[in-house]
C-alpha cells in the first residue's frame, strides 16, 4: 500500500484567468496545447550595420569635442541631480 508521501501531490491551478481557462479546456478534450512557435531571428542588413557602427563610433566622441567646459558642467550636474534626487 502507497504511504502518504509517495502520492503525486496535484497541480496548482494558474493564477492568471487565461492560463486558467486554457488548463480546464486541456483537461476537458484531454490533449496539451502547445506554446506558439517563436518569430523567427530577424535578419539585418548588413550594411546598415556597417554604417551604423561608423556613426556611433564617432558620435560621442565628436558631441563631446563640440561642447564647452561650461556646458559639460551643466550636463553633468543635470545627470547627478536626475540620479542622486530621488534618494532621500
Amino acid at each position: 500500500m502507497p504511504t502518504r508521501a509517495s502520492k503525486p501531490k496535484p497541480k496548482k491551478a494558474p493564477k492568471d484567468p487565461v492560463l486558467f481557462a486554457k488548463a480546464i479546456m486541456e483537461n476537458i478534450i484531454g490533449e496539451k496545447w502547445d506554446r506558439p512557435k517563436e518569430a523567427p531571428e530577424r535578419i539585418k542588413n548588413p550594411h546598415a550595420v556597417a554604417m551604423s557602427k561608423l556613426g556611433a563610433a564617432k558620435g560621442g566622441k565628436a558631441r563631446a569635442e563640440s561642447l564647452t567646459a561650461k556646458q559639460r558642467s551643466k550636463i553633468a550636474k543635470k545627470a547627478a541631480k536626475a540620479r542622486w534626487g530621488r534618494v532621500a
